[in-house]
């Protein structure tokens, strides 16, 4: 119980949060208060003489500072509590039902973080490694951008995609997730998977960005409607607006074989030599363009190497824009190997499949279109066997010049993933301490 207290009003002390200045001066107006009504009393108090009863519940025959003590820790107790619930009922038309103590605080804190500005950082990606990003990095700021691939083909966004000629909209529907507000019930019903009938497989968000297309005219603005009902914290664009597919050229030890289709990539389970889209150049969206331009931090991953993370990086414009960026630029490597992709791949293997994917002959840029490198640490959890996954092992390569930054990133309970809070936190202090310098 006394845990959970510290816990609940941890966040009312958090630094930047702007209450605690206000703490003294409350405190100093109580105080003056008393004093001043003490003032009035204290002739009434000391020479009238009371009925017996009044005199036990006045606690005349006690020491004066033992009822100093009793009196002002009776006041303190009803201003608390006098305080809390008019909050609590001022505060009741515009949050959640379910909403704690510590949810408001969070609320405040980001609020005045938003109003401050703060560092903007984009990320780019797709699938869950981009949504786990995303749940942790809306806790330090909400200048995000998520940059996501259009190149999914599988399950509800799939049949989506080829019965009505929308963009996939799964990976988007979990970043609007990501970003929104945990504790509110709409974020439960846009994840919200429908198990029988003819919507069979369909998630609802899937559905309500589809329709918000229609309704709106453009997937641009069904995805800025979408995250405005769920109150997001950050912008969520795709890399771009043309209908692609993912191809990729596998290698079947004779010769290579041609696949189509980012779902049946992995499922053909053989070494990828390369991925590639067709129509191969398609257009950047342009705010994409702008945020790249704009941002502080650019982050791509973590998430599947060939079908989430470089899919946004072969759209041209997109790594044109990350290159002039000024903005420190950071790829997080996966935690482990993903079956049918990335099989035995070292760290210094991902890397140079990015490096390979987005070449240019320019030579003023530099050769890395990611300068840091970011791997997990922590390799004290095994992996199950079952699984067929080894662990990415956080070792630099003498072929490469990257800037290798090895930190605890891992989920603990399932170590071949990242945990969120912990990857957020981790990055976010890392590029403080950088800045600093």
């Amino acid at each position: 119980m006394f845990t959970r207290l510290i816990a609940m009003f941890r966040w009312w002390f958090y630094p930047g949060l702007g209450l605690k200045r206000w703490l003294g001066p409350l405190l100093i107006g109580i105080v003056i208060l008393g004093l001043g009504i003490g003032l009035f009393l204290r002739d009434l108090y000391g020479t009238t003489i009371y009925p017996p009863i009044l005199r036990v519940l006045l606690l005349q025959a006690w020491p004066r500072g033992f009822r100093a003590i009793i009196f002002c820790s009776i006041g303190v107790t009803f201003i608390s509590v006098s305080l809390f619930k008019f909050n609590k009922n001022l505060l009741a038309a515009f949050l959640p039902h379910n909403a704690t103590a510590t949810y408001i605080a969070q609320q405040i804190y980001r609020h005045r973080k938003q109003r401050r500005g703060g560092s903007k950082v984009v990320v780019i990606g797709g699938g869950t490694g981009l949504s786990i990003l995303l749940s942790g990095l809306k806790l330090h700021t909400e200048n995000i951008t998520a940059i996501v691939t259009v190149a999914d083909d599988g399950g509800s966004s799939g049949k989506l995609r080829r019965e009505l000629g929308v963009l996939p909209p799964g990976d988007f529907r979990n970043c609007i997730a990501a970003l929104a507000d945990d504790d509110l019930l709409t974020t439960q019903l846009f994840q919200y998977r429908f198990r029988s009938g003819g919507l069979e497989g369909h998630s609802f968000g899937n559905i309500f960005i589809t329709a918000m297309a229609e309704v709106t005219g453009s997937f641009e603005n069904a995805l800025y409607e979408s995250g405005r009902v769920l109150n997001i914290r950050g912008t969520i664009l795709p890399s771009t607006l043309q209908n692609v597919t993912l191809f990729a050229e596998l290698n079947e030890g004779e010769g290579t074989r041609k696949v189509e289709g980012e779902s049946a990539i992995p499922e053909a389970n053989l070494p990828i030599e390369r991925v590639y889209f067709e129509p191969d150049t398609p257009p950047a969206f342009p705010p994409a363009i702008q945020a790249l331009l704009s941002a502080d931090l650019i982050v791509a991953g973590p998430g599947s190497l060939y079908t989430s993370v470089i899919p946004n990086l072969l759209v041209a414009d997109i790594v044109t824009a990350i290159r002039a960026s000024e903005a420190l630029k950071v790829y997080i490597c996966n935690v482990a190997t993903q079956p049918g992709e990335t099989d035995n791949y070292t760290l210094a293997d991902h890397v140079e499949a990015i490096e390979a994917h987005t070449q240019t002959a320019e030579s003023h840029y530099p050769k890395h279109l990611f300068e840091y490198v970011l791997a997990n640490s922590n390799l004290n959890h095994v992996i199950p066997a079952e699984m067929n996954l080894q662990p990415v092992l956080p070792l630099p390569s003498s072929k490469n010049d990257y800037h290798l930054i090895a930190l605890d990133v891992i989920d603990e309970q399932h170590p071949w993933r990242h945990d969120a809070l912990k990857l957020a936190n981790q990055l976010m202090n890392w590029y403080n301490n950088v800045k600093r310098k």
